[in-house]
């Protein structure tokens, strides 16, 4: 039996990673977010009642398992508390079920100034970042200079630390961006009153993990963003600050790789991208109107639409390699039920040396034209169908060409926003 299995994306995020990590938890112990902050949005769908979050694992919605906030993730505690907040509303029991890595470093409110500081001064040429901070809060981790969850137990240190951050950033914020400056002791303030509330969540999670993994409990790590967005092997500098591919899971837990059992990759049927960078596959007539309508292509966390495209099958390769993906699963393919054909990206061509490539380079991503194989639709609603006998031929078809050009098999289907709305193909526990 696979006792721990890693769920991430293949794209560039907004896969629906939330929903399969969701409906697979039931039958989990633990479910782990590793990387990323509140940049990330998973939207679930219970009962018909829709649940985002940002920083608490998919998987707290079942009462069965223990969510865990590990290292690799930089935390917001007001937007922590927040989330907190709103499942308790909802009638989510979360007391002794969540637990947050006292070496998690926090975002702090002159992080997100500098993120949208930044992005404004850089005009036409910005990233496109969500304007959460993450950046920011990540240069600090790697400049050893972090406040970490951990610094809330000792007050008089947290203090120290806290002041010389903030003459930190206020130099830089008020002569540079003309930022009103911070002070440290409001800072603190909110950081002690937020520290009472999560106090008895904070633990070393490393050692949860191992302790888990010792007692052959189910884990199940979850991804957020997307694979195409990694800090080292996306399409640099269009990416996030992380490493959303599978080395931040052993980073961003301290879960050695041998532990792994089962890599899935989640892909939509199609390809979006959320802010600027290349997208070789992206569709600007009828056919992104009807993707971005039918599909609710806004972003979960910003609101911003999305850009559409069709299914890039170069970059999925790449992904599938990249990440030593067990298998795939394919999100949103009732989206796909209005049109009469659809296209998959086999490979580029170089727009200058007519060159085909098969292989993905980011260095030559602003000079290629995609190659397409088109495909029948099936013109025939998939909405909520549970069972892959009842797909329409043209659609099973679809799936089998997506297997052929990724190499690795299809074991989950999403055919709806809804847990239940699933095709389990083969049961991945086994």
């Amino acid at each position: 039996m696979k006792k721990n299995i890693v769920i991430l994306g293949t794209q560039w995020g907004d896969e629906g990673k939330g929903k399969i990590v969701d409906y697979l938890s039931k039958k989990s112990s633990y479910v782990v977010r590793y990387h990323g902050g509140h940049n990330a949005g998973h939207t679930l769908v219970v009962n018909t009642k829709k649940i985002i979050l940002h920083l608490i694992p998919s998987g707290l919605l079942h009462t069965n398992v223990i969510g865990i906030i590990s290292n690799g993730v930089v935390i917001s505690i007001s937007e922590l508390i927040k989330e907190i907040e709103m499942l308790k509303k909802n009638s989510f029991i979360i007391n002794k079920r969540l637990f947050i890595s006292q070496s998690a470093a926090l975002i702090l409110p002159f992080h997100i100034a500098m993120d949208v500081a930044r992005e404004k001064k850089l005009g036409i040429n910005a990233i496109g970042t969500t304007g959460r901070g993450i950046g920011p809060a990540y240069e600090d981790k790697i400049a050893r200079r972090s406040l970490r969850i951990g610094d809330l137990k000792n007050e008089k240190q947290l203090s120290i630390k806290l002041k010389k951050i903030v003459n930190y950033y206020n130099d830089q914020l008020v002569y540079i961006y003309k930022h009103e400056p911070f002070n440290y002791k409001v800072i603190l303030k909110d950081l002690l009153k937020a520290k009472n509330i999560i106090d008895d969540m904070i633990a070393d999670t490393t050692i949860m993990l191992h302790n888990a993994i010792k007692n052959q409990k189910t884990i199940i790590f979850e991804g957020a963003q997307g694979s195409l967005l990694d800090i080292d092997h996306g399409t640099y500098p269009y990416v996030t600050s992380s490493n959303s591919t599978i080395g931040g899971v052993i980073t961003g837990t301290g879960v050695g790789p041998k532990n792994l059992n089962y890599i899935l990759g989640v892909t939509k049927s199609y390809s979006t991208r959320v802010g600027n960078g290349p997208f070789p596959t992206e569709v600007f007539n009828s056919i992104d109107d009807y993707l971005t309508k039918k599909g609710n292509e806004f972003g979960s966390t910003t609101g911003r639409k999305r850009r559409t495209g069709w299914l890039d099958g170069v970059a999925l390769r790449y992904s599938v390699k990249l990440n030593s993906l067990s298998a795939l699963c394919i999100t949103k393919l009732d989206v796909l039920d209005g049109l009469k054909e659809i296209k998959i990206c086999t490979a580029y061509q170089d727009i200058n040396t007519l060159k085909i490539y098969s292989s993905l380079s980011f260095f030559n991503l602003t000079n290629i034209k995609p190659i397409y194989e088109t495909y029948p639709g099936w013109m025939e609603n998939t909405s909520g169908v549970q069972n892959i006998e009842d797909l329409p031929n043209a659609a099973r078809h679809y799936i089998k060409c997506i297997e052929k050009i990724a190499k690795v098999p299809v074991h989950i289907i999403s055919t709806g926003p809804d847990r239940n709305d699933t095709i389990l193909i083969k049961n991945i526990f086994l």
